[in-house]
C-alpha cells in the first residue's frame, strides 16, 4: 500500500488528469444534448483539475470563471463537481486567508445558482436560499473543511519532521562536542603519562651511560629504574586504552591517581636524581576524584618540566596548602627555567584546562630570584576530614636557602 501511495505522489499530474477526465464523463450526456457553446465552458471548469496541485489558486480562479459562465444556461452540469475539487485543493495547499476567500466565492455562486436554476413556480425566496445553503453551500463548506484539515495535518507532520531533524542535528552536535572534549581529556592524559615517564627514562639513561665504565653498579641501578619506569608507563597506557575500548573493562585497571599517590611520584623523581622536598600545611581534606587527579597532574607536569629545563643541579619543592576555601598546589625549582624563545608545548595548557574545569586558576612563570614556579588553586568546600598519613610533611627538608614565599618576575600566559 505504501508503494502505491508513493507511486501516486510521484505521478500527480497523471492522477489529476485521470480525475479531470472522470469528472468530464459525468456531464457528457448533458453536453451532447445541450447547446454546443456549453462545451468550452465545461472544459474551462474541468481542465484546471489536471494542474490543481501545481497552481491551486490559478486553477480555482479559472474554474470559478467557468462556473460563473454556466449561470447563463438553464441547468447545472455534473462536471461542476470540479469546483468542489478545486476548492478543496486551495484549502489544502494555500494559506487559510486565500482559501476562505475561495469559499466565499463558492457560497456566493451557490446562492446565485440556486436562484437561477430552481423553478420559480411554487417556491419562495426562503425555500430557494435554504435549498442553496444545504445542497450547494453545504457541499462547498464540506470540501473547504476537508481541505483545511488536510493543510493543518500536513503542517503538523512537517513541524514534527522539522523538530525531529533539529533534535537529530542537536544530538549530533552534542555527540561531536562530547567526542572533542573526550579527545582533549585523553590527549592531556597521554601527554602527562608519556612526558613524565619518558623524561625519567631519559635522565636515567644519561646517568647509566656516564656510569657504565666508572661505576657499573650505579649503571645497573639506572637501567633497572628505566625498566621499572617503562613498565609503569605501559600500565598507565593500558589503563587509558582500556577506558577507550569499554567502560565495563575499567574495573580491572589501575585506579585514577590522586594526592594519595604523590609520595610515589616524588620517590620516582628522586630516584631519577632530582632533589625534591614536600610539605603540607593546613587541615587536609578529601577532594573529589577529578580534582585530586588535576592536582596530581599539576605536580607531575611541573616536575617533568623541571627535569627538562632546570638543569642538573636544580632542586624542586612541592607544597600543598589546605586553605578554608580550597587547596593551593605550589611547585618551584631553582633551575634555569624555560627560555623565553622556547615553545611552551601542551603541558601548561593542559594544566590550566584541567584546573579550570574545577573552577581553579594556574599561575606559572619565572621567579624573581631565579628558577621557575607554578601555583594552582582549586576551590574545595568539603568538610574537613582527619589528616591521612600521607598529609604529614616529607622527611626530606627543603633545600638550604629556599625562599619562604614566591616572588614572581612574570607570569606565563
Amino acid at each position: 500500500m505504501s508503494a502505491l501511495y508513493a507511486w501516486l505522489r510521484r505521478h500527480q499530474l497523471l492522477v489529476d488528469s485521470v480525475l479531470a477526465v472522470t469528472l468530464g464523463l459525468l456531464s457528457i450526456g448533458q453536453l451532447v444534448a445541450g447547446p454546443r457553446t456549453q462545451i468550452p465552458i465545461a472544459l474551462l471548469v474541468i481542465i484546471p483539475v489536471a494542474v490543481r496541485r501545481k497552481i491551486p489558486a490559478t486553477a480555482f480562479a479559472i474554474g470559478a470563471a467557468g462556473g460563473a459562465l454556466q449561470l447563463m444556461f438553464p441547468h447545472p452540469l455534473g462536471s461542476d463537481v470540479a469546483l468542489l475539487v478545486l476548492l478543496y485543493t486551495v484549502a489544502a495547499y494555500r494559506p487559510r486567508r486565500l482559501s476562505v476567500a475561495a469559499l466565499l466565492v463558492c457560497l456566493a455562486g451557490s446562492a446565485v445558482g440556486a436562484w437561477v436554476w430552481l423553478p420559480a413556480g411554487g417556491v419562495g425566496i426562503i425555500e430557494r436560499l435554504l435549498f442553496a445553503s444545504v445542497l450547494f453551500g453545504g457541499l462547498a463548506l464540506l470540501a473547504w473543511v476537508l481541505g483545511d484539515s488536510m493543510r493543518y495535518r500536513r503542517g503538523y507532520y512537517a513541524a514534527l519532521e522539522d523538530k525531529a531533524a533539529r533534535l537529530e542535528a542537536e544530538k549530533d552536535a552534542q555527540a561531536k562536542i562530547a567526542a572533542a572534549a573526550e579527545r582533549a581529556r585523553i590527549a592531556r592524559e597521554l601527554h602527562d603519562v608519556v612526558a613524565h615517564h619518558v623524561s625519567v627514562m631519559v635522565v636515567q639513561a644519561d646517568g647509566a651511560r656516564y656510569a657504565m665504565r666508572a661505576d657499573p653498579d650505579r649503571a645497573e641501578t639506572a637501567l633497572a629504574a628505566i625498566s621499572g619506569t617503562g613498565r609503569q608507563a605501559l600500565t598507565e597506557m593500558r589503563r587509558l586504552l582500556g577506558v577507550l575500548r569499554s567502560a565495563g573493562e575499567a574495573s580491572g585497571l589501575a585506579p585514577v591517581p590522586g594526592l594519595g599517590e604523590l609520595r610515589e611520584l616524588l620517590d620516582q623523581a628522586r630516584a631519577a636524581g632530582l632533589e625534591v622536598s614536600y610539605t603540607v600545611s593546613g587541615t587536609p581534606r578529601d577532594l573529589p576524584e577529578g580534582a585530586g587527579l588535576a592536582a596530581y597532574r599539576v605536580v607531575q607536569e611541573s616536575l617533568t618540566n623541571t627535569r627538562k629545563h632546570a638543569g642538573l643541579a636544580a632542586t624542586a619543592a612541592v607544597a600543598l596548602r589546605y586553605e578554608p576555601d580550597g587547596l593551593s598546589v605550589e611547585v618551584t625549582d631553582t633551575g634555569l627555567g624555560i627560555a623565553s624563545d622556547e615553545p611552551s608545548g601542551h603541558g601548561l595548557t593542559g594544566m590550566r584546562e584541567r584546573i579550570a574545569m574545577y573552577g581553579g586558576t594556574v599561575q606559572a612563570g619565572p621567579l624573581a630570584g631565579g628558577g621557575f614556579g607554578v601555583i594552582a588553586r582549586l576551590p574545595c568546600t568539603q568538610q574537613a576530614a582527619p589528616a591521612p598519613a600521607r598529609a604529614q610533611p616529607d622527611p626530606g627538608a627543603a633545600p638550604a636557602g629556599w625562599p619562604a614565599a614566591l616572588t614572581w618576575s612574570g607570569e606565563a600566559g
